[in-house]
């Protein structure tokens, strides 16, 4: 029999929980793992039953983990980015700091009140393309607003490498070369004002180094993936490209002092709204990737719906097709709904940006049933300008 395990992301979730839910999941006993008793893991049955359509309400996110032929457990894509979360969680708890001696290089001019008219730069390039997030950010504490930008703006300097108007002629050598980049600015040495403001934030926040590792990796995956197999091969991409800007913000955004929520479930709701972001991209621009040859969807479930990569490029809409979106926005929902719960756990003067991004974004979700599950030849709007945040929210990838 096919085995799939499901992990339950909320670290509070029991044995004796675990076992309640075997008749509701169709699972036998429980794997035994050397895993710590926070990432438990739970075996279902295949008997058609998916890990988002489970009966009750959970917080959980799910993804599938494979198991070899002798028995052992592969490690989920899922599994790896909570370690990243655990690892950034930590940071933040600990309130390190990266030392930066001079967020200036010897060799760059900076103009006297230079680092001011840095961060000014990034909060002009995050209104003029993101406009409502931008809009949200004028409500945080300056110091924090201003960190956004600076985030904001490497994002989106880093995903014009690949969808910018040179993406052309983009290499996974120019790609190094920007990694190599990143590092400089990590260790205080940016190349440019707009490096500059990103090197003094994260001097200020206890922001680590990988998510933006993780980015530029799923820049990478652009240079060379068309296909996913399955939703956990989609899944590590959503976080390369999505899921990592959460991990970057939440040093910024900030927890509730009020909140009660582990710093680390407010981390994994902010992955979560990433993948929800960049599951709702995917869905959106169906037609507009087929065109480039590019498919985003996962394989295995396609070939389970009765559809193929020449539907897909056909671009006619089928009861086939609408079932299988059905199902697609239900996991999106998902992800939106553990989202949700996290927003509230930021401080008070960061939730509008986050706020308006899920809702705004969620809408979309919306328009693409209302559009009949047409997502081959009509984009799917919500109001005039949509919601504009860019690789925060993100807008393409």
């Amino acid at each position: 029999m096919a085995i799939i395990l499901v992990r339950a992301a909320s670290p509070g979730l029991s044995a004796a929980d675990s076992i309640s839910h075997q008749g509701t999941l169709q699972c036998s006993t429980l794997l035994k793992t050397k895993r710590p008793a926070a990432r438990r893991w739970m075996p279902c049955s295949l008997l058609g039953l998916h890990p988002w359509e489970v009966g009750r309400p959970s917080p959980a996110v799910y993804s599938s983990l494979a198991v070899n032929p002798a028995g052992e457990a592969v490690v989920s894509s899922e599994q790896k980015v909570y370690d990243v979360v655990l690892k950034q969680a930590a940071l933040l708890k600990r309130q390190l700091r990266t030392p930066v001696l001079d967020a200036r290089p010897q060799d760059m001019d900076m103009p006297r009140n230079g680092l001011r008219e840095a961060y000014d730069r990034c909060g002009e390039i995050c209104e003029e393309y993101a406009k409502t997030f931008y809009l949200g950010t004028m409500l945080m504490t300056e110091e924090r607003r201003r960190a956004i930008w600076a985030i904001y703006v490497w994002c989106r300097r880093t995903d014009e490498l690949v969808d910018g108007p040179n993406a052309n002629y983009i290499t996974p050598t120019a790609l190094d070369r920007w990694e190599k980049r990143l590092e400089d600015l990590f260790a205080g040495r940016p190349y440019d004002m707009l490096d500059a403001a990103l090197s003094d934030t994260i001097s200020k926040f206890p922001i680590d180094i990988q998510p933006f590792r993780d980015m530029i990796e799923g820049m990478r995956s652009d240079l060379r993936k068309t296909r996913y197999n399955n939703f956990d091969e989609l899944y590590m991409y959503c976080y390369y490209v999505a899921g990592t800007v959460g991990l970057m913000s939440v040093p910024v955004m900030g927890i509730a002092p009020e909140s009660k929520a582990t710093t680390e479930s407010v981390y994994s709701a902010a992955l979560a709204l990433g993948i929800a972001n960049q599951l709702t991209n995917i869905l959106r621009d169906v037609g507009e990737d087929a065109r480039r040859g590019r498919i985003y969807l996962p394989q295995d479930e396609l070939a389970q719906a009765g559809l193929s990569d020449e539907d897909i490029f056909n671009g006619v809409v089928t009861n086939r097709w609408r079932n299988f979106m059905k199902r697609q926005i239900k996991r999106a929902r998902m992800f939106f709904e553990e989202a949700e719960r996290g927003v509230t756990e930021l401080s008070q003067a960061s939730r509008w940006p986050v706020w308006a991004s899920l809702l705004l974004y969620r809408q979309i979700l919306d328009e693409i049933e209302a559009n009949d599950y047409n997502n081959f030849t009509k984009r799917a709007y919500v109001g005039t300008h949509g919601c504009g945040c860019g690789s925060l929210c993100p807008s393409v990838a």
